[in-house]
């Protein structure tokens, strides 16, 4: 097996497991989508007929999609995930590898990864994604990295992504820092419009969501304490009264093209 499909192996491993020990938490406390992506990528496909959420944890993603296409299936390498939420309606799930995709040929009008693709961004994957989808299927994937709050929130939560928890990021984010533009997908990219996360979250909101972060579950496991205790005071003084809502946004950056034309 090639040294690059070993590492991309490993790292989706490594990836089911610290997602999948805290599954309700991601259920919970991960920010949602915006729906003119979907309205934008229905328009984009020839047909509405499939769709495939590929890495599709807790479903963020799968059920946006069942508003915009008659069948959508939810793919994850971690069973926990997929059973997070107890009600999907409108989705059918499996477990599978992105590698293995059970899948009949020619047969996804779209396939989207949300935040995952680079687990997994491999020539054994995107000759998987070509197979799967029809001749003029869209292939989607998107990444979001450092949330936007206010100056002062900002700063503290810089110093947590970079000097607390820089050596426990696994490898697959620099590709997510990157915005995808280091991937190298065996197809043209096409333009996209600018699209972005945006929430109304207190403060205990923002902290679940860091908690989601593998990187603090990697650093937990290695020191037995939780990272965001020490910074509790100085985020505690840059949001003011924990009840108070903030707008938080993540710029979404997308890696987007036909496969098969």
């Amino acid at each position: 097996m090639p040294a690059t499909e070993t590492r991309a192996s490993r790292l989706a491993s490594d990836s089911v497991q610290l997602f999948s020990a805290r599954s309700d938490d991601y259920a919970r406390f991960r920010p949602t989508y915006p729906e003119p992506l979907f309205d934008w990528l229905a328009s984009q496909c020839e047909a509405t007929d499939l769709a495939l959420d590929l890495a599709a944890g807790n479903g963020q993603a799968s059920l946006p999609l069942t508003r915009h296409f008659r069948q959508v299936l939810a793919c994850d390498a971690s069973p926990q995930q997929l059973s997070a939420e107890r009600c999907w309606p409108g989705v059918q799930r499996f477990a599978a590898d992105a590698e293995r995709l059970p899948l009949q040929p020619a047969q996804l009008d779209l396939l989207v990864i949300a935040q995952a693709l680079h687990w997994f961004a491999t020539p054994a994957f995107f000759q998987q994604a070509r197979l799967a989808l029809k001749p003029g299927g869209l292939l989607c994937a998107w990444c979001y990295s450092l949330l936007q709050v206010s100056p002062a929130l900002d700063v503290v939560i810089q110093h947590l992504y970079s000097d607390i928890l820089g050596g426990y990021w696994p490898d697959g984010r620099a590709s997510v820092d990157a915005g995808y533009r280091d991937i190298q997908a065996p197809f043209p990219r096409i333009e996209t419009p600018a699209f972005a996360i945006e929430a109304q979250w207190n403060l205990g909101q923002l902290t679940g969501y860091l908690r989601t972060w593998s990187a603090v579950k990697k650093w937990q496991q290695v020191h037995g304490q939780d990272p965001l205790a020490r910074l509790a005071p100085q985020l505690s003084a840059a949001w003011g009264p924990p009840e108070r809502l903030r707008r938080i946004s993540w710029p979404l950056h997308l890696l987007t093209g036909y496969p098969n034309r």
